[in-house]
C-alpha cells in the first residue's frame, strides 16, 4: 500500500466526505511552509517582581554574593601587594587601627570603619559560599529535596557556624576579664580610652555581622517577620555603636554573650527538624527554652538593674577629653546637648556621662527586652504544643510574607507542527469525534473513572484522601 502525508494540503485527491466525517479543525489545508502551520507554544517561568533600579541591584547582589565579595577582597589584596603607595590605605581594611605601642592596646576612631567594611564583605561571601557549596549539598545528601527546605537548612547551618565561633570568643574574653561574675567591675575606671586587640576585633566583628544581617534582610525575599527582625537588628546595632563610642565595651561584651548563647542551640534544633529528627529537636527545644529564660530574662535583667543602680553610684557625672596618653578630666558636663554626639564625631574628643545618658542606654536595653518578651510568647505557645504531644514547630515565619517576590511570566515560542508519514488505512477520521464525546461525558458527570471499583479506590487513595477507602 502506498504512503501518504497526513497533512491534507499535500493530498493530490481529496475524497468527498459527509459533515460527520470531516477532519478535525486542528488540521490545516495550507502548505507546510505556510505561516498558518506555526503553533504558538506557551512557556511559563517565575520572574521576580519589581523593576526599579534598587530592586534590580538587590537581585543582582543576591545572585552574585560569593563572586562579588571575593572579587572585591582579591582586588584589595592585589592592590596592597602590587602598589606600595596604596598600602597605608589598603592595610586599614584588614588590620586594626590606632595601635598604641606604649600600652599594647588600641584606641577607637573613624578608620575602624575600613575594617568593618572588610568584615561585612567577608561575612557576605562566606555566608553565600558556605550555604551554596557546603551546607546545601550536605542537606541534599541528608535527604532534603525541596528548595525551600534546603535554603532554610543552609541559613540555619550558617548561623550555627557563626555562633560557634563568636560565642566561645566572647565567652573567653568575659571569663578572663576582671568583670567576670562581678557587675560592679563593668563600670570601674571609666572612661577606658583603649582596649585590647582581641576585644576590639570581637566588638567590630559583631557590629559588622549585624550590619551585614540588615543587608541580607533587604536583598533576600522578605518574610512575615521582616519588620520585627529589622527592628531587633537596628536596636542591636545602635547599642553596639553607642557602647563602643562611649567606652562601655565591657557591658557590651557581657550582653552579647548573654544574647548569643541561645543561638548555639536554636539553629541546631531547626536543622534537625528539617531532617525529620523530631524527638531530638523537641529535647533541644527544651534546652533552648531554659537557656532563653535564664540568659534573656534573668541575667539580662540583672545587667539592666546594674545599669540603673551600680552605674550612677560608681561613675561620677563628668566629662573627659583627649587620648589615653593625655586624658583630661573630670570636667563639668555642658548644659546643652551637643556633647552627646561628640564621641561619634571625634573619638579623642569630649566624652561625658550623666543620668540622661544612662537612661538613654537603659531605654534601648529595655526596648530589646520588650522584643524578647514578645518572642517569649511565641516560645510558650510552641512549648504548649510540645506538651500536648505535637512536635516543636516554629510558629514564627519560615515562609515569605505577603509581599511576594516572584510572579509568573508567560513566554510564547513558535514551533512547527510534527508531521509523520503513515499508511492511508491508519487515518481514523472518527477518532476526533470519539475523543470529544468522551470529554463531553466527563464534563457532564464531573469525574469519569472507568474500570473496576478497586481501581477507583486505588486512584482516590493515591490523590491524597486522608481516609483510605476500603
Amino acid at each position: 500500500m502506498g504512503k501518504t502525508n497526513t497533512n491534507v494540503g499535500n493530498l493530490e485527491h481529496k475524497p468527498e466526505t459527509s459533515p460527520a466525517m470531516k477532519a478535525p479543525p486542528s488540521w490545516t489545508t495550507q502548505p507546510p511552509n505556510s505561516s498558518m502551520n506555526i503553533i504558538r507554544k506557551v512557556n511559563r517561568k517565575a520572574k521576580r517582581k519589581g523593576n526599579g533600579p534598587l530592586k534590580g541591584l538587590a537581585c543582582w547582589l543576591l545572585d552574585h554574593q560569593t563572586g562579588f565579595s571575593f572579587s572585591l577582597i582579591a582586588l584589595l589584596f592585589l592592590t596592597h601587594v602590587s602598589i606600595s603607595e596604596a598600602r597605608p590605605y589598603t592595610s586599614k581594611f584588614f588590620t586594626l587601627s590606632y595601635y598604641n605601642s606604649n600600652t599594647g592596646k588600641y584606641a577607637a576612631g573613624h578608620d575602624d570603619f575600613y575594617f568593618m567594611a572588610f568584615c561585612i564583605v567577608l561575612f557576605t561571601g562566606l555566608r553565600a559560599g558556605f550555604m551554596e557549596y557546603a551546607i546545601a549539598p550536605l542537606a541534599r545528601r541528608l535527604g532534603l529535596s525541596k528548595r525551600k527546605e534546603v535554603t532554610r537548612f543552609s541559613e540555619q547551618g550558617w548561623m550555627l557556624m557563626y555562633y560557634n565561633v563568636f560565642w566561645p570568643l566572647g565567652m573567653y574574653i568575659y571569663y578572663n576579664s576582671p568583670y567576670f561574675l562581678n557587675m560592679e567591675e563593668l563600670w570601674t575606671d571609666w572612661p577606658q580610652r583603649e582596649l585590647g586587640g582581641l576585644m576590639k576585633g570581637y566588638i567590630l566583628g559583631q557590629w559588622s555581622f549585624w550590619l551585614q544581617q540588615v543587608l541580607i534582610l533587604n536583598i533576600e525575599a522578605r518574610r512575615k517577620d521582616h519588620w520585627q527582625m529589622l527592628s531587633h537588628h537596628l536596636v542591636t546595632i545602635a547599642l553596639i555603636c553607642a557602647s563602643y563610642a562611649y567606652h562601655q565595651t565591657r557591658v557590651g561584651n557581657l550582653i552579647l554573650v548573654l544574647m548569643d548563647i541561645v543561638d548555639l542551640v536554636f539553629p541546631l534544633a531547626k536543622c534537625l527538624k528539617y531532617l525529620g529528627f523530631t524527638t531530638i529537636c523537641d529535647v533541644l527545644f527544651g534546652v533552648f527554652i531554659v537557656l532563653w529564660l535564664i540568659s534573656r530574662h534573668v541575667f539580662y535583667l540583672m545587667t539592666c538593674w546594674s545599669v540603673y543602680s551600680d552605674l550612677p553610684r560608681l561613675v561620677t557625672p563628668a566629662c573627659y577629653k583627649g587620648s589615653a596618653d593625655n586624658l583630661q578630666g573630670p570636667l563639668p558636663v555642658p548644659s546643652d546637648w551637643s556633647h552627646l554626639l561628640e564621641p561619634f564625631r571625634d573619638p579623642a574628643g569630649t566624652v561625658c556621662w550623666n543620668d540622661n545618658i544612662m537612661f538613654g542606654f537603659l531605654s534601648y536595653l529595655l526596648i530589646l527586652q520588650v522584643m524578647m518578651v514578645i518572642w517569649s510568647t511565641f516560645i510558650v505557645q510552641v512549648a504548649v504544643r510540645v506538651l500536648q504531644g505535637n512536635s516543636a514547630e516554629d510558629i514564627r515565619s519560615d515562609d515569605e510574607g505577603g509581599e511576594g517576590e516572584e510572579e509568573e511570566e508567560s513566554e510564547y515560542e513558535e514551533v512547527q507542527p510534527l508531521e509523520k508519514e503513515v499508511g492511508v488505512e491508519a487515518i481514523d477520521l472518527k477518532g476526533w469525534e470519539r475523543r470529544h464525546a468522551v470529554k463531553r461525558a466527563a464534563s457532564s458527570s464531573g469525574v469519569s473513572l472507568p474500570g473496576p471499583s478497586d481501581r477507583r479506590k486505588e486512584l482516590l487513595n493515591r490523590i491524597g484522601c486522608e481516609k483510605q477507602i476500603d
